[in-house]
């Protein structure tokens, strides 16, 4: 069985400065965390909102809610809800890692900063498919194919996953786990906490959450900011084929690293770097070592290019695979059943896929050789394929309409959500966004990444309301 390869991976109002309820809105009932939610000085509630938006008093599901309060009255302005990805990443501890991580007090002090695990999602209504432990191990990333026939043989397996999804104990949530009821699931926290208005910080899928958000709630909106940006249309088709142009461009940044550090072995030249991975990635599909095949080998590399503090780890991976010694110690990761699961219902409902086979080998072939770190991974068939489930409404167009209050924050070298993506984002929300760029390499921009420039940019946005005049590129910073 392959190894498992973890990808990584916060109340006080005013009278006079919040609204009351919305007409029909239930206050929330504050209280404590559930157990196992890590929120040093977080409260937690539930809100249920209903399955179906189109049906108001229909059947119901429950939204779990955190909320790290504004100790400062004073200069409180609303509050400002998070998400930390996905789809499927849970996000009522959000908060409170945003705060350790050092999100700026002047941010803390004027907003609440909300948190909530997204309808399928964690201590929210969860959604299944009754994964084996081998279908959770395999991700959400397909694996790399080698040639048409292994992509067959992962569409038999991609069904097969597809088919349990349907006749899953959650299969009534089907039509209705998409980003657009999240979105509407999120005007009801709106409605729920008596705001007029929201402001909001989302990364990664997140960023396709917010840009609907915008887009049917145009004038509920605050201040939002888009941080390392999907494509307009979310993670379809196109936008998990980009993790191959994301894994190339930031590569190099591992290369340099290593190369610099000859304690590794793996070469003293980005070039002799780029070599060991190939080399590596072919024996490995030879003769996999302490489980790990080549398929798994490139999926690894991919996700901890993620941040600069995982790349000696994946250094010292790569040096034990070489010389066939033990690996050093991964998280192991929690709650993979209802990960996947909740990231499959999402993905399969919000885009079109295509049901051919054929068109899944012809585009593993293209990106084999287009991008030959992982694009026959990215490209490769997943089980949206064979969904059961016709989604309950077309996919949200995210567009212009609306007022000029979104940020779009970017590194040049994402792993993930390429620079490439995040511009398509920034052209399809046309002035009603501006962007930051920042020179450096990795998954995350605002105070997950140390850029200056960025930061500052983005905690004035979210402090004053102020686009920057035009798109600002922020310089590399000494590392």
């Amino acid at each position: 069985m392959r190894k498992a390869l973890p990808i990584a991976v916060v109340l006080a109002v005013v009278a006079t400065a919040a609204p009351g309820l919305a007409q029909g809105a239930t206050p929330l009932q504050w209280g404590a965390c559930p157990q196992g939610v890590h929120a040093p000085g977080m409260q937690c509630a539930n809100l249920d909102v209903p399955l179906d938006h189109r049906k108001p008093d229909g059947r119901k599901i429950q939204i779990a809610i955190s909320r790290l309060a504004s100790k400062n009255p004073a200069k409180r302005r609303g509050v400002l809800l998070t998400n930390s990805g996905g789809p499927g990443g849970f996000g009522l501890d959000f908060p409170a890692l945003l705060a350790a991580l050092g999100l700026p007090r002047s941010v803390l002090d004027s907003y609440d900063i909300i948190g909530f695990d997204p309808r399928g999602v964690g201590r929210s209504t969860p959604v299944t498919c009754d994964l084996t432990e081998e279908q959770q191990l395999r991700g959400n990333v397909p694996p790399y194919a080698r040639d048409a026939a292994e992509v067959a043989k992962h569409a038999e397996r991609s069904k097969a996953v597809a088919e349990q999804c349907a006749r899953s104990r959650t299969a009534f949530m089907l039509p209705h786990t998409t980003t657009a009821n999240t979105a509407r699931d999120m005007d009801r926290i709106r409605e729920a906490l008596g705001e007029k208005k929201i402001s909001f910080l989302g990364y990664s899928y997140g960023t396709h959450l917010g840009a609907v958000y915008a887009t049917l709630f145009p004038h509920r909106g605050d201040r939002l900011v888009l941080d390392s940006s999907l494509v307009p249309a979310g993670l379809d088709a196109e936008g998990g084929r980009l993790f191959a142009r994301g894994l190339e461009d930031r590569f190099p940044d591992f290369a340099k690293f290593a190369a610099a550090r000859p304690e590794y072995g793996l070469g003293t030249t980005a070039e002799q770097v780029r070599a060991k991975f190939f080399d590596l990635a072919a024996r490995l599909d030879r003769a996999p070592v302490q489980g790990v095949d080549g398929a798994a080998f490139r999926l690894m590399t991919f996700a901890f290019t993620y941040a600069d503090r995982q790349l000696p780890l994946l250094a010292e991976s790569w040096r034990a695979l070489d010389t066939n010694k033990p690996l050093p110690p991964m998280p192991a990761p929690q709650d993979l059943d209802n990960k996947v699961s909740s990231h499959l219902y999402v993905i399969c409902n919000d885009a079109r896929w295509s049901k051919s086979v054929e068109s899944y080998q012809r585009d593993v072939a293209v990106d084999r050789v287009r991008y030959p770190m992982f694009g026959a991974a990215a490209a490769n068939i997943r089980p949206c394929a064979f969904w059961r489930s016709e989604p309950a409404e077309p996919p949200v167009q995210v567009g212009d309409r609306g007022p000029s209050n979104v940020l779009v924050a970017q590194n040049t070298r994402d792993p993930a959500t390429p620079l490439t993506g995040a511009r398509q984002m920034r052209r399809a929300l046309g002035d009603r966004a501006r962007m930051v760029t920042a020179d450096q390499g990795g998954h995350g921009v605002y105070v997950l990444a140390p850029n200056k420039c960025a930061n500052d940019a983005v905690t004035a946005f979210l402090i004053t309301g102020e686009h920057p005049a035009r798109d600002v590129t922020c310089a590399a910073e000494p590392s």
